[in-house]
């Protein structure tokens, strides 16, 4: 299946007529958090297909304040599309005081904790936990930074080791530099930094019985 994902900056290539031509063949968005509701909002209109997101950490001032409409939050749920199972975590490691789409770790793992009936279901069902797994933040020392703000959360690796989604597409760590590394693997999951925007093409598996 072919997937648009995005992330942080507004492309503006994107919110105009040329997200059809770049977009060609897409079946699905996945938003990564840290955009504005009118760009989500415009590119689903445009594409007519579903949009999946998570909240980035930015709230209250980077342009997430209001929630796209037409769009379909994933914070702590998990869903399938067309054969791909999909859940989704908001928001970054605490760093001040603004309550919003900020946690600390012990936090995080609370949200887990909540999206991990959904799990142990799609296991029941599929015979997989997870194909995609969208965050905001990265894991812990795997691509994310030495800053207290972009610090990525020790719990996503301890789900990536324990229920091995294919993906884990994340935002939040800005890229500057076109050599900059954005795929990293680890183990059977590759860990996809999608700031700006992606096109990745991903294999729908097919259900096996347990």
């Amino acid at each position: 299946m072919r997937i648009l994902t995005l992330s942080d900056k507004v492309v503006e290539s994107l919110h105009g007529p040329a997200l059809t031509q770049i977009a060609h063949g897409v079946e699905m968005v996945l938003s990564c958090g840290d955009l504005p509701a009118d760009y989500l909002e415009y590119i689903v209109s445009m594409l007519n297909v579903p949009l999946f997101y998570v909240m980035g950490n930015h709230g209250s001032d980077g342009g997430e304040r209001v929630f796209p409409e037409g769009c379909e939050n994933v914070d702590m749920r998990a869903v399938e599309y067309k054969g791909l199972l999909i859940a989704g975590l908001e928001g970054s490691i605490r760093y001040n005081n603004r309550p919003n789409f900020q946690y600390t770790e012990n936090e995080m793992r609370a949200k887990l904790a909540k999206l991990t009936p959904a799990l142990v279901l799609n296991r029941a069902r599929y015979g997989r936990y997870l194909d995609i797994l969208i965050t905001h933040a990265p894991p812990y020392q795997i691509g994310d930074g030495e800053d207290l703000p972009h610090r990525g959360f020790k719990s996503f690796v301890w789900l990536i080791d324990n229920y091995k989604p294919r993906y884990l597409i994340h935002g939040h760590v800005h890229v500057y530099d076109n050599r900059e590394q954005t795929q990293i693997q680890r183990g059977t999951t590759t860990i996809i930094n999608t700031y700006g925007y992606k096109i990745l093409d991903i294999p729908v598996l097919h259900a096996t019985a347990k």
